[in-house]
């Protein structure tokens, strides 16, 4: 099973940030699942979730994201910095990447091992 490390997870938020200011990103468990469903140029490349998500929601994620094999990366940051990160003011659990060209920019802060 490969390991994912994140090497600066300050740049990474901040990559989050300017995606959501790009309006790249998919924002909250029940979108990203119905962005998965939906396929296309819509399906995440890539999902980040909050440390701080109840066992029921990183199964939920965990479960749909090997379905559809993306990438789900597990952040340090809990939901409230993941929000104010991406400029929300509430808890938000996960979001996801579908252009990749911004999956590429938050990649840079990532390290895939095995």
């Amino acid at each position: 099973m490969s390991e994912t490390v994140i090497t600066d997870e300050k740049k990474l938020l901040s990559a989050l940030g300017l995606c959501a200011r790009a309006r790249k990103i998919t924002i909250g468990v029940p979108m990203i699942c119905e962005a998965l469903k939906r396929g296309g140029e819509a399906l995440p490349r890539l999902v980040f979730e909050a440390s701080d998500t109840s066992e029921n929601t990183h199964k939920r994620i965990s479960d749909r994201c090997g379905y559809y094999n993306v990438r789900q990366i597990r952040l340090k940051a809990d939901g409230m910095e993941l929000a104010l990160a991406i400029g929300k003011a509430s808890f938000v659990a996960a979001v996801a990447l579908a252009d990749e060209r911004f999956c590429t920019l938050a990649e840079k802060y990532i390290r895939f091992d095995g």
